[in-house]
């Protein structure tokens, strides 16, 4: 990029309300890969005492605003904007969005506001039953959001599809960037040594399922699936995560008499280990964006299966022509293609070589494109 730091493009990321979830994750992963490139990056956040912001470079401005409540981050964000006149303010979550986009409305300078709609939002409430009603409201606030917004980033192109439908935007209006999910720490992690005697290679083959205990994953249906195929192989499941449905899949495996060849073992630290010591990972979900456990799976080389749900792992696998999708919710297809990928593995380059554009800097090179602007960064670098 150019010498001078002004001259530089300025891109303003903007996520108030700051969890341990995907999108936050994939936040800060722009925010490194666009420093990487050479890009002027501000954070501005609620907490800066948050999971993944430890990851940011030094080179990327953390601003706090320090309010009670999302409404009143609008004149702060008024006042960044006259101060800063950034070129680019991104954005991911609804709340956000509509804060940035008021902020728009009063704001003259050259700052183009994108949003990042990260889940395939008409799957989502269609999954969810959502009251005709309600997801007729939900439908008309995305659609004024999509129209108001001067570009939206889809993280995949199903997400892209149902924005469209959604909002009838046109499609200029839209970019497809794949999410900036391996990192180097990714291979670090995934060699680190955890004390977990289901991963030893005197052990039947290890299952894992990562995610929240939640709807959105499914995981009664793995379940299910992995009943069927322990009767015809050896094997244990582990799901990793937590959330509100834990009783109930404890519930259901006692129903399904798994006895000790299932753990819920709640939130670890380091589930990279996990994924690079399983036999086969299994994504179960009903509706995703791009599914970023998916897609580490593949990087590191471990053999998956996935449901081909709306949307993302059509994409990510293919297709299924590197990793076997199946219907969501057949509990029976998914207990063969488990059975089936347990008894002959996947080939790890294969599987490696089809994620290889979901990088910090090759999402970056896209993200800047799309906003318009060239890099100067080899995205081979």
């Amino acid at each position: 990029m150019r010498d001078s730091s002004q001259n530089r493009p300025h891109v303003c990321l903007f996520i108030l309300k700051f969890g341990d979830g995907g999108v936050e994750r994939m936040m800060v992963n722009i925010a490194r890969g666009l420093s990487m490139i050479g890009v002027r990056v501000d954070f501005i956040v609620k907490e800066t005492q948050a999971p993944y912001l430890h990851l940011l470079p030094a080179q990327v401005r953390i601003i706090r605003f320090q309010v009670s409540k999302q409404k009143a981050a609008l004149p702060k964000l008024i006042d960044y904007l006259k101060t800063n006149d950034p070129d680019i303010v991104l954005s991911a979550k609804i709340p956000d969005d509509q804060i940035a986009l008021q902020a728009k409305r009063r704001h003259s300078g050259r700052t183009r506001f994108f949003l990042r709609p990260g889940t395939a939002l008409i799957s989502r409430m269609k999954a969810r039953g959502t009251h005709p009603l309600r997801r007729w409201l939900k439908t008309r606030q995305l659609s004024s959001l999509f129209t108001a917004a001067d570009g939206v980033v889809a993280v995949s192109q199903g997400v892209a599809n149902e924005v469209v439908e959604l909002s009838a935007i046109p499609w200029e209006k839209i970019s497809v960037i794949k999410n900036p999910t391996i990192t180097p720490e990714l291979y670090q992690q995934a060699e680190a040594a955890v004390d977990e005697p289901w991963l030893a290679a005197d052990q039947p083959p290890l299952i894992l399922g990562i995610g929240g205990l939640r709807r959105q994953k499914d995981f009664p249906t793995l379940l299910r699936a992995f009943a069927l195929v322990r009767r015809q192989l050896p094997c244990r499941l582990m799901i990793l995560g937590q959330g509100n449905k834990r009783e109930q899949l404890l519930d259901l495996a006692r129903e399904l008499e798994l006895g000790d060849d299932f753990r819920l073992p709640g939130f670890v630290e380091n589930p990279y280990a996990y994924l690079n010591g399983a036999k086969l990972f299994v994504l179960s979900s009903l509706w995703e964006g791009s599914p970023n456990v998916l897609t580490e799976a593949m990087a590191l080389g471990t053999s998956c299966v996935s449901t081909d749900c709306p949307s993302g792992p059509h994409e990510v696998t293919r297709g299924g022509e590197v990793a076997p999708l199946v219907p969501m919710g057949d509990v029976e297809r998914l207990a063969q293609a488990m059975l089936r990928t347990l008894r002959e593995p996947l080939d790890p380059q294969r599987l490696k070589e089809a994620v290889s554009d979901y990088t910090l800097v090759k999402s970056a090179s896209s993200y800047l494109a799309a906003f318009g602007f060239v890099s100067e960064v080899s995205i081979d670098d």
